[in-house]
C-alpha cells in the first residue's frame, strides 16, 4: 500500500508522528508521507520511525494556496524540510492560521458561543512549529457540547458560508508551485473534487504543477478514472492517498485505506530526475 496523504498531530491530526507510522504499519502500507498542513514539524520524527520498520518515507507537506477567496490545497512531495524559504513562508502561514481562529472564535462569542482562543490556540502558542485549523476550534465546539460532533461543526458554524466562517489570505496556487520546486520538490492538487474548477487544471499544468490526486477519499471510481484520464491529457502524473486525520471529520478509518498504484507511484517519482 503507498498512501501519500496523511496527517499528523503537527497539524490537524490526531495521532503523532510515531502513532502514525506504527498504524501505517499495522495497516500494511510500505510508502507512506506525511503531509500536514503548512507544517513540516512532523516530517523527521515520523522518517526514523518508518526507516526502523522499513517503510518508505517520503517528505511532504499540504499547503493551503487561495484562488478567488477559495481554497487550493497543494501536497508537496520529496520536499527539503529545511529549505529556508519554505521555512519562512510557512512561518508566516502559520501565523495567519492563528489570527484566523481567533477571528472565528469572536464570530462565535458573536453568537452567543463563547470559547477560549488561547485554549484553543495553546499547541501552537506553545510551538509555533504546530499548524492550528478549523477542525481545533471544532473539537473545541464538541468538548463544550455546542455540537454532537466534528461534522455538525463545520455544517452549522465552520463551512464557508457558516456564520463563524473567515476567509483565509496566502499566495496563489502558481507561487506555492514555485516553493515546493524551490525546496527540491514535486507539486500535486489535492483532491481535485474539492476544488471544483477543472477548468483552472491546465493553467496549473502550465505554471508547473506536477501532478493531480486522482486517488482519494473523497473520490468515488468514476472521480478517480476521470482524473487519471485528465491528468494524462494535462502531461502531468497522479498521486494518492488516504488524508488520513484519525477522527470523524475525514472519511478514511486508517492510513492506505487509499493506495496509489505502485506504477503510478514510480512514474510520478521519476519526475523528480527530470525535473
Amino acid at each position: 500500500m503507498i498512501d501519500l496523504h496523511t496527517h499528523t498531530t503537527a497539524s490537524d491530526g490526531r495521532l503523532t508522528p510515531d502513532q502514525l507510522v506504527d498504524r501505517a504499519r499495522t495497516a500494511g502500507v510500505t510508502v507512506l508521507s506525511v503531509t500536514d498542513h503548512d507544517t513540516t514539524a512532523g516530517c523527521a520524527t515520523a522518517a526514523r520511525a518508518a526507516a526502523a520498520i522499513g517503510i518508505e518515507f517520503v517528505p511532504g507537506i499540504e499547503i493551503t494556496a487561495i484562488i478567488d477567496e477559495a481554497d487550493v490545497h497543494v501536497l508537496g512531495y520529496f520536499i527539503d524540510p529545511a529549505s529556508p524559504a519554505l521555512e519562512t513562508f510557512l512561518v508566516e502561514q502559520r501565523r495567519r492560521r492563528v489570527n484566523r481562529v481567533r477571528d472565528m472564535v469572536a464570530r462565535l462569542a458573536a453568537h452567543r458561543i463563547v470559547l477560549d482562543a488561547d485554549a484553543i490556540l495553546a499547541p501552537a502558542l506553545s510551538d509555533p512549529s504546530r499548524s492550528v485549523g478549523r477542525p481545533w476550534i471544532a473539537r473545541a465546539l464538541v468538548a463544550a457540547g455546542h455540537v454532537a460532533d466534528n461534522d455538525e461543526a463545520f455544517d452549522l458554524w465552520l463551512e464557508r458560508g457558516r456564520p463563524a466562517f473567515v476567509p483565509r489570505a496566502g499566495a496563489t496556487p502558481e507561487q506555492v508551485f514555485a516553493l515546493v520546486h524551490d525546496a527540491g520538490g514535486l507539486a500535486s492538487l489535492a483532491h481535485p473534487i474539492h476544488v471544483g474548477r477543472d477548468d483552472l487544471l491546465p493553467g496549473f499544468a502550465a505554471a508547473g504543477l506536477d501532478a493531480l490526486e486522482a486517488y482519494h477519499a473523497d473520490h468515488d471510481y468514476s472521480t478517480t478514472r476521470k482524473y487519471v484520464a485528465l491528468a494524462e491529457r494535462l502531461g502531468v502524473a497522479v498521486t494518492g492517498g488516504s488524508d488520513f486525520h484519525a477522527d470523524d471529520k475525514h472519511g478514511s478509518s486508517m492510513p492506505g485505506r487509499v493506495s496509489l498504484p505502485r506504477e503510478a507511484y514510480e512514474q510520478f517519482k521519476a519526475r523528480r530526475r527530470l525535473s
